[in-house]
């Protein structure tokens, strides 16, 4: 019996053994093929691969290809036509970005669920029911339908076949070996859903849910107090002044009755402020070459690897260089040798809710123009790794998906049921109307970009753009600059969206479109540049609606003074302005503030910070005390003069914005909104200033102990770049730089530049450029980070744009040759 023991236990232990080492345990890897020196993690430590000259033969191109790699693992692309081009940018671009490209578009698409198992079940169903899948199926019919924009889908996707298929599963990206999944063919569908995603992104909220229970707390006349349809002060991204040299379609009236929905227990994402972009171009005439200037620092979240991909692109007719997004064919934002241009974030309202009322609990009909009209049923199929598929069914209006009847909830650590956070913004019952469901081909905007020569052809590549909505800047070496704020415009009534609409009525219904030649637009204006920072794209003499609400207007105004006075600028100039920490908030409000402080009633801590307060000198440089004295003192003023009117269980609210928050400090001091209605005591603006500075002071020295080098501001603020999948050890440590979401070098913990370009038009352009990340997507790759010191220092790198795939410059580390096989 012993021995029968002994021998069961010699065979079970193997198989268990050998079943613990291969079987994937919640977030752990299959021990044995993670840990295996051939096809494992190890082989993910490799410094480089390619020799000096490298040749490659391969099916898919039709004639050959060079590609030059510079120092920085830069690849400058050399094709003799245009399917070539494009098949290489996705060869290359998969080389370095395989997981990063397939993680985005799986989170695009809601399927998540199908690497991570169940616990991704509502983010699936949250991606599935916003119509991404929808529009992203829209968005392609668009592109398949232009001969040249399905050209370039097509070779891009087989270019990233081409290296999905040469990969070995020693080869796969470390990513894959810890989440214990392969790759899987590239379609088409996924460049489609990358730009849909970026739509998401962009659209950074909505506001509509909090303004109807506002109007129905406090009353029309309040609301339009409190949120006015243009700021206190403002600089408007197209001059004041300027002329409309149109003549505008007819405007669809304010509907006589503007029916107010019921939304009191619908939490919503509000609107982020300070998530934006900066833009510019000065005019030869303000530079020392005397050809133009032009700059872009778009602001995004932060992420190892880069949200961008450098890169050359030279074939008949292109030559240009800049950032891609891994996963979309051509170059985004960028140069060639006679153009220039760089985006930033338009937030136009092209995003509304209509509360839709149904026959019955089927939802197979609903009310519409006084009759019942059908709706479409999409079933969405949500494969989970490790359980049974999932059947989801979305139920569609004339106006867009109908995204939740009711709040979805997931799980807990402990299996306790909790709200499932994304779908905090979406309202039970209403149908969602938004630009990313329509069918469009921004490929070919850029396409048409990447070779333009002059105005004409940037006013023509914009034509083609739908969404999201963006500040087109331009720069030309015929010395012409221009901004448009570009993107497929709903007309609408004024204000149509600033509150959620009636799903009943037709008149609530978009009502066409803004013609493309009449979008905000301005070409040499008199005052010699040209600038964006999210603010309003015009006065209110512009003749259309396009949203009530824009960034604050800090990062404008301070990016229009200093080019205002700027003469003889360099690219230097322009690198330095782009890590500018002045902040005009604390300008304009900080004397105020301090002329209300009583320092007899300071203790010692306090008083030593309003000293330090009283001298800073407005920038938000990283090693600045009253840095950070003066943002947690903001922060919390605004919480005390609006916190307990605006923040009611079930009714959630949003607060007034910060340029009317400005306004009442400087210019209503003796306003009712002072007052806390939830003591008997009647406070005033001395009394909210005066305790809003002891807390701030007091929350700093909890947390930081006495004033010392932990107040700095690089420490209380903790800029840093994670992992886009948030792995622990893939992201950066914490970076000691300055900056702040109202400054124009707009950093936040972890949102920020996510690329610095600056380009010098003339006879023969230099750019120059940063991103805080590398090329490769692999941890293990001396190109995954090396370019994040240079970013953090704000400098730039000087960007190569070669000629000729015969170029000796020095820069150049290898080269690959691609052939028909």
């Amino acid at each position: 019996m012993r021995n029968k023991i002994k021998a069961f236990i010699c065979v079970i232990i193997p198989i268990l053994l050998a079943y613990v080492l291969n079987t994937k345990f919640g977030d752990l890897p299959p021990l044995l093929k993670f840990l295996d020196p051939f096809t494992g993690f190890w082989q993910n430590a490799e410094s480089f691969r390619l020799s000096k000259q490298n040749k490659l033969a391969m099916k898919g191109t039709q004639q050959t290809v060079d590609v030059l790699f510079d120092d920085r693992m830069i690849p400058h692309i050399f094709a003799q036509n245009d399917h070539d081009v494009y098949f290489a940018q996705g060869y290359v671009t998969a080389m370095h970005r395989l997981w990063q490209m397939d993680f985005q578009t799986r989170y695009a698409a809601g399927r998540l669920s199908e690497v991570v198992g169940k616990k991704a079940i509502e983010l699936d169903r949250y991606q599935r029911r916003m119509g991404m899948v929808y529009g992203a199926e829209n968005s392609l019919k668009g592109m398949m339908a232009d001969p040249k924009s399905r050209e370039m889908i097509l070779a891009y996707t087989d270019g990233i076949n081409a290296y999905i298929h040469s990969l070995s599963k020693s080869e796969y990206p470390l990513e894959y070996k810890l989440l214990d999944f392969k790759p899987e063919d590239w379609s088409p569908i996924k460049c489609a859903l990358l730009l849909k995603q970026m739509s998401a992104v962009l659209a950074m909220g909505s506001d509509e849910f909090y303004m109807t229970n506002i109007r129905k707390k406090f009353g029309p006349e309040v609301t339009a107090d409190l949120f006015p349809d243009y700021p206190f002060k403002e600089d408007p991204i197209i001059p004041v002044g300027t002329k409309w040299d149109f003549n505008p379609l007819p405007v669809p009236e304010v509907p006589a009755a503007v029916k107010e929905m019921m939304t009191a227990k619908v939490k919503t994402k509000q609107l982020e402020d300070g998530i934006g972009s900066n833009n510019w171009a000065i005019s030869g005439s303000k530079t020392v070459s005397g050809y133009p200037i032009l700059a872009n620092d778009p602001h995004l979240n932060l992420t190892l690897p880069s949200i961008w991909y450098q890169i050359q692109l030279h074939a008949p007719g292109l030559n240009a260089y800049g950032v891609s997004l891994p996963g979309a064919p051509g170059i985004t934002i960028g140069f060639n040798e006679r153009i220039a241009w760089g985006v930033t974030n338009v937030a136009a309202d092209v995003l509304d809710f209509y509360q839709i009322k149904f026959k019955d609990g089927t939802h197979k009909q609903y009310q519409y123009n006084n009759s019942w009209k059908n709706t479409k049923e999409r079933v969405e199929v949500i494969k989970i790794r490790g359980e049974k598929t999932v059947k989801d069914t979305v139920f569609y209006t004339h106006q867009g998906p109908v995204v939740y009847f009711q709040q979805p909830e997931t799980k807990d650590k402990n299996g306790k049921p909790v709200k499932f956070k994304m779908a905090d913004n979406i309202p039970t019952g209403n149908a969602l109307r938004w630009i990313a469901h329509e069918e469009s081909n921004e490929l070919m905007t850029f396409y048409y970009l990447n070779r333009g020569k002059n105005y004409a052809d940037y006013r023509k590549a914009l034509t083609y753009y739908t969404a999201p909505a963006q500040n087109f800047v331009f720069a030309s070496a015929d010395n012409d600059i221009a901004i448009t704020a570009n993107g497929k415009f709903p007309l609408k009534w004024k204000d149509q969206g600033k509150f959620i609409l009636d799903g009943a009525e037709p008149s609530n219904d978009w009502q066409g479109w803004i013609p493309a030649a009449q979008n905000p637009t301005v070409k040499n204006p008199e005052r010699e540049f040209v600038s964006s920072a999210n603010q309003s794209s015009t006065d209110p003499t512009y003749p259309y609606y396009i949203n009530w609400s824009f960034g604050s207007y800090e990062r404008g105004k301070r990016i229009n003074d200093k080019l205002k006075v700027m003469t003889n600028a360099t690219a230097d100039s322009i690198r330095l302005m782009q890590s500018d920490s002045y902040s005009i908030l604390a300008q304009d409000i900080l004397p105020e503030l301090l002329s209300k402080i009583d320092p007899a009633n300071l203790n010692a801590t306090q008083k030593e910070a309003f000293n330090i307060t009283n001298t800073w000198n407005r920038f938000y440089d990283a090693r600045e005390i009253g840095a950070s004295i003066f943002e947690l003192w903001n922060k919390r003023l605004s919480f005390d003069i609006w916190d307990d009117e605006f923040t009611i269980a079930d009714v959630p609210m949003r607060y007034p914005s910060r340029d009317r928050t400005v306004q009442l400090i400087l210019k209503e001091p003796g306003s009712k909104w002072f007052d806390n209605i939830h003591t008997p005591a009647v406070e005033t603006l001395n009394d909210l200033i005066n305790e809003s500075f002891k807390y701030a002071c007091d929350s700093l020295e909890r947390r930081y102990g006495p004033i010392g080098k932990r107040w700095e501001w690089a420490n209380v603020k903790k800029t840093h770049v994670p992992h886009l999948a948030n792995i622990p050890g893939f992201g950066s440590e914490n970076l000691v730089m300055g900056g702040a979401k109202s400054t124009i070098n707009a950093l936040s913990e972890t949102n920020g530049p996510s690329w610095r370009m600056v380009v010098e038009l003339g006879k023969s352009p230099a750019g120059h450029g940063v991103y805080p990340g590398g090329q490769s997507g692999n941890p293990g790759s001396p190109f995954y980070d090396n370019m994040i010191d240079t970013w953090a220092h704000g400098e730039l790198y000087d960007l190569l744009l070669l000629k000729s795939s015969t170029d000796q410059s020095d820069k150049i580390l290898t080269r690959l040759k691609i052939s028909k096989k």
